[in-house]
């Protein structure tokens, strides 16, 4: 296995890991105000879902750059991608 294929399965592991408690501090933050269990749980699969795929899409980056190290760049060219989807 080479790193990349590593690095990608750690932040897929990662993102599946996100604990509920960090998504109603993130929601606090805005508002003081009470967040059931079900919005807490879809708020940490939909933030999950889309680390993965930027995740992927930076992982994508650095092959494509035959590189074997993921780079600040990688990461930020993949969210640029990742809200011009969002956009159209």
């Amino acid at each position: 296995m080479n790193s990349l294929s590593g690095i990608y399965k750690v932040v897929f592991f990662l993102a599946e890991e996100f604990t509920i408690a960090p998504m109603r501090r993130l929601i606090k933050k805005h508002a003081d105000i009470k967040i059931s269990e079900e919005a807490a749980e879809e708020m940490r699969r939909i933030i999950g879902a889309y680390a993965s795929e930027l995740a992927k899409a930076a992982v994508d980056n650095a092959k494509k750059d035959n590189r074997r190290t993921l780079l600040e760049r990688d990461i930020k060219a993949a969210a640029r991608r990742e809200s011009e989807t969002v956009e159209s």
